[in-house]
C-alpha cells in the first residue's frame, strides 16, 4: 500500500529522543498495578473492563510534562503501552481464573497457588505479544488507512495534544480522588448505604433497586445510553419478568436446583437473593455463553479472513528494518520463547496439561491474537469478544480433555487453565495492537513497545494473584460485593460438560433468549450480561448513560460535543480507577478485620444515598460542560 509511504510519525524515524527510560518504565510499572488491580475488581464487580491507554498516557503526561518538567511524547507513549498492559491481563485473568476458586470454596479442589495463577497469566501475556509482533507490520503499517483502532488512535490524539496535559491529568485524578473518598464513606466507614431497593409485596419475586457506586456511572457514561439500556433491559427481564414468574408458577414446589419449595424461599429474608442464585444465575449464564458464541459466529468470515492474511504477512519479506520505527523484536528471539512456554505448560506440574492441551494452547491462541488484533483494529477494544473466544476454547478443551481421559476436577482444572491463558492471549493481543498503532502514530520504536508491553506483563502477572486472593478472602466470588459473573458461567459450563449435572433446562432458557435478542438486533453480550447481573448493577450503569446522553444532546459544534465527551470519559476513567483502587484497601481492611472497627455508629436513610448520588451525577455533568480557559 502507498498509505505506509505516505504516512509521516510525528517523531521523524531518522530523530531519537527519551523512549525507554528509567523514568517511564517505573511510571509504567506502577500504572500497570494500579490499573490492574483496579481493572480486576471493576470486572468482578460488573462483568465488563475497560481500556485504561488513555487514563495511564494522560496521567503520564501530568507527572512527566508537568511535575518533572521533562518533554518526551514518547515516554508517555511507552508508559501507556506498559500501564495499559495491566489492564488487559486482569481483564483476561479475571473471566476465568476466579473458577477455581469457586471449586476450592466447594471443596472440589485446593485453592490455586500464587506461582499457579503466575504462571497462566505470564505465559498468557507473554504469547499474546509474542502472536501479534509478526502481524504488526501487516495490520498496523500496510493498513494504516483501512483499519481505524479506534482506541489507538485516541491515545495517540492525547498524546499529540500533550500541551494539554496539565489539565487532563487534573480531571483524571479529581475523578480519582473524589471515588476514592465516596467509596470510603459509602462501604468503609458505612455512613450511608450504597445499595438502595425495594421488594413489591403485591408482586413477589421483583425488586427494584439501585447501587449508587461512583464505578457504575463512570461504566455507564463510557458505554454511553445504548448499551446502558440494553443491560438495563436484560436486569429488567430477569427481576421483573423471570423471577415473578417463578415465584407464581413455583409455589409449593421444588425446582433443582433450589432444595427447598419456592414460596418457602421468598418467606425469608435472602429469598430474592436464592431466586437469583438458584435459577437466574443459571439462565443468565446461558443468555452470556450463548451470546459469546453468537458474536463469535457473527465474526466467523472476518477470523477466516483475519487468518488468512496474518498467514500471507509473515511470508512476506518486510521494509527496512534500519529504520528505527521498523525495528520489532526478532523473529527467532519470538520462536524460542514460544517453545520455551509451551513446553513449560507441558511439563510444569502447576498445569495439569498434556501434550494435546499445550498444542491447543499453541493453535488457539494464535489463532485468536491474530483475529482479536484485526477485530480491535475494526471496532475497538471494548466490542472485542474475548469472552466469547474464552468460551468456544473452554469447550473444546473440556471435551478434548475428556476424550483423552483427562476428566474429573483435573480435566476441570485443565480446561480453565488452557481457557485462561486463551482469554488472555485475546486480551493482550488486542491491546498489543492498539499500543502499536499509538506508537506508529507518533513514531514510536516498536521493538522498545513490545518490550515495554513484556514488562507490564510480568509485573501484573506478578500481582494478579495477590489481587485475586486478597478480593477472595475479603468478599467471596460469586458474592453480592463481587459477583464474578464470567468466571461463575465459565465453570458452570466445565462442570456441565465434565459432569453432565447442569440445570440444561434453565440454561437453554437464557440461549433462546438470547438467540430472540439476535434476531430483534439487540446486541446479545450487554442484554445477556445484565440478564445475569443484580438489576441494582445495570441500574447504577444506566445513571452514567443518562448522563452521557443529556451531555450528547446539549446544542454546539461537533469540535465542542467531543470536547465535552473527551472530559466526561477522563473524568469518568478516573472514578473507575479511584473506586477501584479503594476497592482494593477495602479489601486489605476486611481481611485484616479492620473494616468493623472503622465503621461509624450511625447510618444516613436510603433516600440520602440516592440524593448523594445525583449530586455526583450532577458534578458529572457540569465538568463535561465546563469550559477551560484560553
Amino acid at each position: 500500500m502507498d498509505n505506509k509511504n505516505e504516512f509521516k510519525p510525528y517523531i521523524p524515524a531518522d530523530k531519537i529522543v527519551p523512549e525507554f527510560t528509567v523514568t517511564s518504565v517505573l511510571i509504567g510499572i506502577i500504572l500497570a498495578v494500579v490499573f490492574g488491580a483496579a481493572n480486576a475488581y471493576l470486572g468482578l464487580l460488573v462483568g465488563m473492563t475497560i481500556s485504561a491507554s488513555i487514563p495511564a498516557a494522560v496521567i503520564s503526561m501530568g507527572i512527566i510534562r508537568v511535575i518533572l518538567r521533562r518533554d518526551s511524547i514518547l515516554e508517555n507513549n511507552l508508559v501507556q503501552t506498559i500501564g495499559s498492559a495491566g489492564e488487559s491481563l486482569a481483564a483476561g485473568a479475571i473471566f476465568t481464573l476466579p473458577a477455581l476458586f469457586l471449586w476450592a470454596e466447594e471443596g472440589k479442589i485446593e485453592f490455586p497457588s500464587i506461582m499457579m495463577i503466575f504462571l497462566i497469566a505470564l505465559f498468557g501475556g507473554i504469547l499474546g505479544v509474542c502472536f501479534m509482533v509478526p502481524l504488526r507490520q501487516a495490520l498496523i503499517v500496510e493498513e494504516h488507512g483501512t483499519l481505524p483502532f479506534p482506541e489507538g488512535t485516541a491515545c495517540a490524539e492525547v498524546l499529540l495534544a500533550g500541551e494539554e496535559g496539565g489539565s487532563k491529568a487534573g480531571t483524571v485524578f479529581t475523578g480519582l480522588g473524589i471515588a476514592a473518598f465516596y467509596k470510603l464513606i459509602a462501604d468503609g466507614l458505612k455512613l450511608f448505604p450504597s445499595e438502595i431497593g425495594y421488594a413489591f409485596k403485591g408482586y413477589a419475586g421483583s425488586q427494584i433497586g439501585i447501587q449508587v457506586l461512583p464505578s457504575l456511572a463512570g461504566v455507564g457514561f463510557i458505554c454511553g445510553p445504548k448499551i446502558s439500556s440494553y443491560m438495563l433491559a436484560g436486569g429488567t427481564l430477569s427481576w421483573f419478568v423471570l423471577m415473578p414468574a417463578i415465584a407464581l408458577f413455583g409455589g409449593e414446589a421444588t425446582i433443582y436446583p433450589g432444595t427447598m419449595p419456592i414460596n418457602e424461599m421468598l418467606a425469608q429474608p435472602s429469598g430474592i437473593s436464592d431466586l437469583w442464585n438458584n435459577y437466574i444465575k443459571y439462565i443468565g449464564a446461558g443468555a452470556v455463553a450463548a451470546g459469546g458464541l453468537i458474536s463469535l459466529i457473527k465474526t466467523f468470515p472476518l477470523i477466516v479472513r483475519t487468518f488468512k492474511q496474518a498467514m500471507s504477512s509473515m511470508s512476506k519479506k518486510h521494509t527496512d528494518n534500519s529504520l528505527r520505527t521498523q525495528q520489532d523484536l526478532p523473529m527467532p528471539v519470538l520462536l524460542v520463547l514460544i517453545i520455551a512456554i509451551v513446553i513449560l505448560i507441558w511439563l510444569v506440574p502447576t498445569f495439569p496439561v498434556n501434550p494435546v492441551g499445550a498444542l491447543i494452547i499453541v493453535i488457539f491462541g494464535f489463532f485468536f491474537a491474530s483475529v482479536s488484533s484485526r477485530m480491535v483494529g475494526l471496532i475497538g477494544s471494548s466490542n472485542n469478544p474475548v469472552s466469547g473466544m474464552a468460551i468456544a476454547t473452554l469447550i473444546i478443551a473440556t471435551l478434548l480433555l475428556k476424550a483423552t481421559g483427562t476428566d474429573g476436577t483435573t480435566g476441570m482444572v485443565g480446561a480453565i487453565a488452557i481457557g485462561g491463558i486463551i482469554c488472555i492471549v485475546a486480551a493482550i493481543a488486542g491491546d498489543t495492537s492498539q499500543d502499536l498503532k499509538t506508537g506508529f502514530i507518533v513514531g514510536a520504536t516498536p521493538k522498545k513497545q513490545q518490550l515495554g508491553e513484556m514488562i507490564g506483563v510480568v509485573v501484573a502477572a506478578a500481582a494478579i494473584g495477590g489481587v485475586l486472593y486478597l478480593l477472595n478472602e475479603a468478599w467471596g466470588y460469586g458474592s453480592e460485593q463481587i459477583p464474578a459473573a464470567q468466571a461463575t458461567m465459565m465453570k458452570m459450563l466445565v462442570e456441565g460438560i465434565m459432569d453432565a449435572n447442569l440445570p440444561w433446562a434453565l440454561i437453554l432458557i437464557g440461549v433462546f433468549v438470547a438467540v430472540v435478542i439476535e434476531i430483534l438486533k439487540i446486541p446479545v453480550m450487554p442484554f445477556a450480561v445484565g440478564m445475569y447481573l443484580p438489576f441494582s448493577l445495570s441500574a447504577g450503569i444506566m445513571a452514567g448513560g443518562i448522563v452521557r446522553f443529556i451531555v450528547d444532546k446539549v446544542k454546539g459544534t461537533d469540535e465542542e460535543k467531543k470536547e465535552r465527551a473527551d472530559k466526561g470519559v477522563l473524568f469518568t476513567s478516573g472514578l473507575i480507577a479511584g473506586e477501584g483502587i479503594m476497592g482494593i484497601v477495602l479489601a486489605i481492611l476486611a481481611v485484616a478485620g479492620v473494616d468493623q472497627v472503622i465503621q461509624l455508629k450511625f447510618s444516613l436513610p436510603q433516600w440520602a444515598s440516592l440524593v448523594i448520588f445525583i449530586l455526583l451525577l450532577f458534578f458529572l455533568y457540569t465538568r463535561c460542560m465546563k469550559k477551560e480557559k484560553k
